[in-house]
Formats: structure tokens, C-alpha cells, sequence
């Protein structure tokens, strides 16, 4: 399997799990060039604690927040990611994700990362052309650096935003367990094909600080990145189990410890949150 390579950021790592969600070709009611949006509205709001395992102590390493604002015939998606100042000393983030999806299709418009990880910086603004099949990149340390190229894609291509979005529509209740679901995404000036498993529901998932959900579990395949993945890792993602179908927790082993990101809070859902079935009493 080719393997994806990512910035060695807890963000960049949480943002590519949290979209590590599949399209069946074959399920019904669901193709990947269109759908129908019935998972989520603009005002939603979500937020997540990082958590960063080094030595075996988990150290809070920041926040990344998850919105969407009506922008016309466009939803603007964003999720802008920092460490916390008390982490900083080990390694400071300022990532911010911005895509600008299609309302009637869910499809990528214009994809933008403006990425500063410790000594790293990128500005990468993409724009697809899905009925000729390219995608325009401008792409380097800074906006104004940016230089343009153009590559081929396959058709009804997604980016790292899009594809989270366009998957929380997906109707997961007609996916057997262990189905192993194949998805591409368009980053880094590739596309990358990943495979993920269904691994079934789960009647009470407890989420640290919120209580216990009613969950749907995924594990994607093994990832390369800034952090090394070894052969047979696992990586394991939550979603509720509810129309809304959000991340509630997401973690991994890497190559020195281990990382996590834990809902914290929500606002603005298109629907009750009906899958927490009890509430953290810590």
C-alpha cells in the first residue's frame, strides 16, 4: 500500500485521521462526485484537546477548532490548530486549514494551508478544476513566495476538509463490520489512496471530560509521516453514533510516544447530540 507522508505536527496528524473516513462506491444514496447534505449546518462548531504522550505522561498540548460559516453557494470550512504557551517550549503550531466546498456536490472549490510547526512554514492554496480534471497550486514558505503549478487528478477528488465533511453524510448503518473502505485525497502535490476498516458500533465509548457515547469505530491502515508508523500499528478513531456522526476521539502511537485529540466541546449541531447516553461526572 502507498503510504502517506505528513508534517509532524499533532494537528496535521488529527486533521488526516479525523478525515481517514471512507466512500463505498457501492453503497446507495452515496456517490463520490455529489451528496446531499444531511449531517451538518453552517454555525457548527467543534472543538478539540490535544494531548501528546512523551515518556509516559500526557502532556496538553493544544486546541484545534472545527467550523463552518455559510459563504453563499459555498460552505467555508476551517480548522485552525495551536499549542498551548505552556507546551511551546517543546514545539509551537500555528496551522490553519481553510476549503471552500461546493453546496450541491460537497466537492473541494479552493483548499488553503497556512502552516507554521516549530522552524517549518507552508503556504499551499489550491484550487480544483473537477471537470478538466487539475488542480492549480500555489505553493511555498510564504503566500507571497508561492510559486504555481498544475497537476492531473482524478475525478471527484477531495482534499484533507472536504473529504470529513462529504464522509459524515455517508449511511454507515449499511456498512458490514470490517468492511475495508478505500478513499483519495489530494495534498502535499499528490494523490494519496488510504484504506480504512470498519470495525463496528461500541454502546458506551467514554470521552474524558463529556461522559459516554454511543460510538462508531474505525482503524485506518498504516501512515508514514514526520512521525514514523511502524508495520502494524493501529490507529483508532470514534465517531458518534447519532445523525450528526462526529469525531468524539482519535488517537495514535508514533515513533516517540503517542498522541490524542479529545472532544471538548460543540456548538451549532444540525441535530440533539443523542449519542451520549451519560454524562462525566469528574
Amino acid at each position: 500500500m502507498k503510504k502517506i507522508k505528513v508534517r509532524n505536527s499533532v494537528f496535521s496528524l488529527a486533521l488526516l485521521l479525523w478525515s481517514a473516513w471512507g466512500i463505498p462506491d457501492t453503497l446507495p444514496r452515496t456517490a463520490p462526485c455529489s451528496s446531499e447534505n444531511v449531517a451538518f449546518q453552517a454555525g457548527e462548531e467543534i472543538v478539540y484537546k490535544m494531548y501528546y504522550n512523551w515518556n509516559f505522561v500526557w502532556l496538553s498540548a493544544g486546541e484545534v477548532v472545527f467550523s463552518v460559516r455559510d459563504n453563499g453557494t459555498t460552505y467555508h470550512i476551517s480548522a485552525h490548530g495551536q499549542t498551548y504557551k505552556s507546551y511551546e517550549w517543546f514545539y509551537k503550531v500555528r496551522d490553519k486549514y481553510d476549503t471552500y466546498i461546493d453546496k450541491e456536490t460537497l466537492l473541494p472549490l479552493v483548499s488553503i494551508r497556512d502552516i507554521q510547526e516549530g522552524g517549518y512554514r507552508l503556504y499551499d492554496r489550491v484550487e480544483f478544476d473537477h471537470s478538466t480534471g487539475k488542480a492549480v497550486s500555489l505553493r511555498g514558505k510564504t503566500k507571497e513566495s508561492a510559486k504555481k503549478t498544475v497537476y492531473d487528478i482524478d475525478s471527484c477528488m477531495h482534499d484533507l476538509l472536504s473529504i470529513v465533511y462529504f464522509c459524515r453524510n455517508i449511511p454507515f448503518d449499511q456498512i458490514p463490520k470490517d468492511y475495508e473502505i478505500p478513499i483519495k485525497i489530494f495534498m502535499d502535490k499528490e494523490v494519496w489512496p488510504l484504506q480504512v476498516h470498519y470495525r463496528g458500533k461500541e454502546a458506551a465509548k467514554k470521552i474524558k471530560g463529556q461522559g459516554k457515547f454511543k460510538a462508531i469505530h474505525f482503524t485506518p491502515d498504516v501512515i508514514e509521516g514526520g512521525y514514523y508508523f511502524g508495520e502494524g500499528t493501529n490507529m483508532h478513531i470514534w465517531v458518534s453514533d447519532d445523525a450528526n456522526r462526529i469525531p468524539l476521539m482519535i488517537e495514535s502511537p508514533v515513533s516517540v510516544g503517542s498522541v490524542k485529540a479529545v472532544l471538548k466541546s460543540y456548538k451549532g449541531l444540525r441535530y440533539d447530540m443523542n449519542a451520549r447516553i451519560d454524562f462525566d461526572d469528574e
